[in-house]
């Protein structure tokens, strides 16, 4: 695996993420707090979105994956999570719960809590989460005394593992990630109301225009779970990836799944990638009429790219196009 000596920062420069190169033109960052099973927290989210600011400005970066460490991890008695063993990867254990519950009214109003943990929606590449659920072996009489969960992007849902309550939450994580794939043993719920709180990285906002009012509102109000395959029927994820780990695979089959898409996506010219990404995502904030007005002017636009005659030009001439991103 490649790790970045360029433009993006080497893994060591950070301290909770890991920055690799594992395909060209693509970006794997890795949630790695394995001592906090991955909990999100400001100083995560500063580095984070220092790593796609220095991938989205980077020439030879066309598509970003993001994912959790796949570290096994017990869980001491001084850790967040106790009596558990993960053998599996875990995305992320959701919000650091301790980092917010000693916080006022005046703090995060002030400091506009939250606000850095949606930067990403600047970010101009294609964006990828691969959400793996991590295999919890209990050792505790009471479950309930731990928890462990990992945020999927796109509407701030909390990924839960199967039959385990939910004493505690994770915001917003990934909220402007373009395409989900997710482990088919995740389980999605939004647990703020669980902790006298709302969705406040854009939760209650996004999630009514995927899954319909009604539905919202009860996953909302009651904090209800539901499954990765709810998940994909409703479209909060893109697919469920179900396939097995082969023995000697490096990643999990859905972060496989996650890098084999990214190559795609970065075999195209980046003026396209990223101009269908500003298209789509205007289609989520505009009218239709003027969401298909910025739709009509942006085709217009790469017109006067090389990559348009160069693409047009190879598919007339039954060859394979040699994108130059200009």
């Amino acid at each position: 695996m490649l790790i970045f000596r360029r433009s993006l920062s080497t893994a060591s420069t950070f301290q909770n993420i890991l920055v690799s190169r594992p395909r060209s033109s693509v970006a794997l960052l890795t949630l790695n707090r394995p001592k906090q099973l991955n909990a999100l927290s400001t100083p995560l989210f500063h580095e984070l979105n220092q790593a796609l600011v220095q991938a989205n400005d980077d020439k030879d970066i066309s598509a970003v994956v993001l994912t959790g460490s796949e570290k096994a991890f017990a869980g001491p008695s001084s850790s967040p999570v106790t009596g558990y063993i993960m053998t599996f990867t875990t995305f992320t254990a959701g919000a650091d719960i301790k980092e917010m519950q000693s916080k006022t009214f005046a703090d995060v109003y002030s400091n506009d809590f939250l606000a850095s943990w949606t930067a990403m929606r600047a970010i101009r590449k294609p964006i990828i989460a691969a959400c793996v659920l991590p295999y919890l072996s209990p050792q505790v009489s009471d479950p309930t005394s731990s928890f462990i969960n990992a945020t999927v992007s796109a509407v701030q849902l909390i990924v839960l593992p199967e039959n385990q309550p939910l004493p505690s939450s994770g915001p917003l994580t990934f909220s402007r990630c373009d395409i989900i794939l997710a482990s088919p043993t995740a389980k999605f719920g939004l647990p703020e109301i669980t902790l006298g709180v709302i969705p406040g990285g854009g939760g209650t906002q996004r999630l009514a225009g995927i899954v319909g009012k009604s539905r919202a509102m009860e996953l909302v109000l009651t904090g209800r779970q539901f499954d990765a395959d709810e998940a994909e029927r409703w479209g909060v994820v893109s697919r469920v990836v179900r396939t097995e780990k082969k023995d000697g695979d490096e990643h999990l089959p859905v972060v496989q799944e996650a890098l084999d898409m990214a190559s795609k996506i970065a075999g195209f010219g980046q003026l396209a990638t990223q101009a269908a990404k500003e298209a789509v995502n205007a289609a989520l904030d505009l009218p239709l009429s003027e969401g298909l007005r910025l739709e009509r002017r942006i085709f217009h636009s790469l017109f006067a790219t090389n990559d348009q005659k160069e693409g047009m030009s190879a598919f007339a001439e039954k060859r394979k196009p040699t994108f130059t991103n200009s």
